[in-house]
């Protein structure tokens, strides 16, 4: 695709809606010399955002996509057609953008659709995960993250927040994370949500982090902390007989799905180490045992873990469902990231690049769930026929919660 060398003003073609994706790109940080500036960066990433929810997943496409659209689309957007950017152009900026000011511009732009309530404890479950780019793994010298930690509003669906993480920090990628967690975990306001994560980040500071900001947590136990471990084994499944918890609280969920059959959970939680166990904040600890059959072969694991949330805000029920809802940051982030999206055969790896293309995708999935749709992969290819809807979406104040 050919760049034109026709300049255009950067200012804005019509008038920006407050609380929009649009206005809140104008917050983000301009890495242009003056004199190159052609098309405004607000303009920019709202173009970029509306053609990957019209199912553009490279820069290329997202070029080529805008050259073909028409006033309806470009002109809420602050463009015109036949004057729109080209692949290199798109390339340059996202390498050379400050991801850390594009990150805050979208934790504000999204914070007031999905706010907890801060006088209602645990309320609002929040999900900590890392993710790898498969596509960028071969280009790892250079100093571009190969990682981001981000946090997911386990109801909503959104992500709140997203830290990237560079190679040069660790080289292991559960180092990696650790590393990054606490300035994810200082951007987020915790008041009533509760944090869930695996087992790496079940962490002394981490905890102590997430009660100092009012917040609360629920995480798996495993060998990274062995004398934790041990102890929760030894409650749950002594190795000879002992007498029964003085404090036995159970739920149990069945279902079936994703290839599982008869996939039951049956979570037991105690308070009877309280006294005993030296960790910050820890209220109850509970054991979850899943059963299932795939394949025709019966299945069973064994998960321990801790939360701060008392037996009268968060009983066994609570605590099961907050516990399956941690897998929603798979299910509803990067899987259709990945799958819907083509995020692991991108290619891009130059700078900021990645990590610029992965937040949009991030926010391009939080505005469909706020706005109601739970199929990704169908409302992307609704967005492609219509893309004057997508235009909207960005346009238009963020929908507050469904």
């Amino acid at each position: 695709m050919e760049c034109t060398s026709v300049r255009t003003a950067p200012a804005m073609l019509t008038p920006v809606t407050a609380g929009s994706l649009l206005a809140a790109f104008a917050a983000v940080t301009d890495p242009r010399r003056r004199a190159s500036i052609t098309y405004s960066l607000a303009a920019l990433l709202a173009l970029a955002l509306t053609a990957i929810l019209a199912n553009q997943c490279s820069v290329l496409a997202i070029a080529e996509w805008a050259a073909r659209q028409g006033s309806a689309v470009l002109a809420p957007l602050g463009f015109s057609p036949g004057h729109t950017p080209c692949q290199s152009t798109l390339h340059r900026l996202f390498a050379k953008l400050d991801s850390t000011s594009l990150s805050a511009a979208l934790q504000a732009a999204f914070a007031p659709a999905v706010a907890a309530d801060p006088t209602a404890r645990g309320a609002q479950a929040v999900a900590i995960d890392g993710k790898a780019q498969r596509g960028r793994l071969p280009f790892q010298v250079g100093g571009c993250p190969v990682h981001a930690l981000s946090a997911f509003c386990h109801d909503a669906g959104v992500v709140l927040a997203q830290e990237p993480i560079d190679p040069g920090q660790a080289a292991e990628k559960s180092e990696a994370e650790l590393t990054v967690a606490p300035m994810l975990l200082d951007r987020i306001d915790w008041r009533g949500r509760i944090l869930t994560g695996d087992a790496r980040f079940c962490q002394r500071g981490i905890c102590q982090r997430v009660l100092d900001a009012g917040g609360d947590y629920l995480l798996v136990v495993k060998e990274n902390q062995p004398t934790l471990y041990q102890d929760l084994q030894l409650l749950f499944d002594p190795p000879y007989p002992v007498p029964p918890l003085s404090d036995r609280r159970e739920a149990r969920t069945r279902e079936h799905g994703h290839g599982r059959q008869h996939e039951t959970r049956h979570l037991i939680a105690s308070t009877d180490l309280n006294g005993y166990l030296d960790w910050p904040g820890v209220a109850q600890a509970f054991r979850l045992e899943r059963t299932w059959q795939a394949g025709g072969v019966q299945k069973r694991a064994v998960h321990y873990g801790i939360v701060s949330l008392p037996p009268g805000v968060a009983d066994a029920g609570r605590l099961l469902a907050v516990r399956r809802g941690h897998w929603s940051i798979e299910n509803q982030l990067h899987y259709p990231k990945d799958v819907s999206m083509d995020e692991d055969r991108s290619l891009v790896h130059t700078g900021q690049g990645p990590t610029v293309l992965a937040m949009l995708r991030d926010s391009a999935l939080s505005l469909i769930r706020l706005a109601g749709w739970r199929t990704i992969a169908s409302r992307l290819r609704a967005f492609t026929d219509n893309p004057t809807a997508a235009v909207a979406l960005v346009t238009q104040s963020v929908p507050a919660r469904a």
